[in-house]
């Protein structure tokens, strides 16, 4: 499956979440909440991945956690906040470069629509 598919896939559960849920609540709960939905569309996912930083040669555990990586494809970085800030598209991009991974998704569950709290990240095209 293309990363386009994927994130077609993350965005209808994501919706389909918030439709559910609504806003205001803990980024885990909508983190625990798509990840049922994303493996009911029988999708691999994996939840809080530690990625290490390799700095000259030497793998160091910096403390980076990928909220959701789907099919070893998309990263998804779950927010519940006012607005998304520059600071979490850095952050969803230092993930996708670590990785070395092409697509991700920053989702903000605290907005109204959630359409608006949508972000798509491509790594090397901000």
């Amino acid at each position: 499956m293309e990363e386009n598919e994927i994130s077609n896939i993350i965005i209808k559960c994501a919706i389909e979440v918030h439709k559910f849920l609504g806003p205001g609540l803990l980024e885990s709960s909508y983190e625990a909440c798509l990840a049922y939905e994303l493996k009911q569309k029988n999708l691999r996912i994996q939840q809080q991945l530690s990625l290490p930083l390799i700095y000259k040669d030497v793998k160091l555990d910096a403390g980076y956690r990928i909220d959701l990586l789907v099919e070893d494809k998309v990263i998804i970085e779950i927010k519940s906040v006012e607005a998304i800030a520059d600071i979490h598209i850095a952050q969803i991009l230092t993930y996708l470069k670590l990785k070395d991974l092409k697509l991700g998704l920053l989702i903000n569950f605290n907005s109204v629509l959630l359409k608006n709290g949508i972000k798509r990240v491509i790594n090397g095209y901000l």
